[in-house]
């Protein structure tokens, strides 16, 4: 059940990272586009391409998790005993849940005074929020967190059948 809703929200945050990297594609272009032809550059590009980084990254982070495309070098580990291995599987997830978890903690006051403070990014012609960003981070990281405990649970029940989960793509 939790499995499905989680899958269910990374694929929908999954679509929203990608739209928001197709529009930014029109950003840069009209950008270099009036640098170029019009010497006139767009204004608030280059906060608002790093603002979308940020979120884009953070919001794929749970599908990348739950679909096994992270990165997983296994030169070494796949040559080690199949209980080696689910125990290094395990661990590993793990870790990547303790990691996200720490920066889903380091972030939650960094949201709070962006949300009261009103923080934003640029001067001029166009202030970013970034509150946006703060939240995306914090959804992001919740949500990967959150991956990762599913995927060392899922890992757990295969070891008492001697099965080996992939979670990640091999190189």
């Amino acid at each position: 059940m939790i499995g499905t809703a989680l899958t269910v929200v990374s694929k929908a945050l999954l679509v929203i990272a990608s739209t928001l990297a197709f529009l930014l594609c029109f950003v840069v272009c009209a950008d270099v586009i009036g640098r170029v032809l019009f010497g006139t550059p767009l204004k608030g590009t280059p906060e608002l391409v790093s603002s979308s980084i940020v979120i884009i990254c953070y919001l794929q982070a749970s599908y990348a998790i739950l679909s096994g495309g992270m990165m997983q070098v296994d030169a070494f580990t796949a040559n080690f005993p199949v209980p080696v291995q689910v125990v290094l599987g395990i661990l590993g997830s793990l870790l990547g849940a303790l990691l996200f978890g720490l920066i889903f903690w380091g972030s939650i006051d960094g949201f709070m005074h962006a949300w009261d403070s009103g923080e934003y990014e640029g001067e001029g012609a166009l202030r970013v929020p970034m509150w946006p960003v703060r939240l995306a981070v914090l959804a992001g990281t919740g949500l990967a967190l959150l991956a990762y405990l599913l995927l060392a649970a899922r890992q757990v029940v295969a070891a008492r059948r001697a099965e080996i989960v992939s979670t990640g793509v091999s190189h």
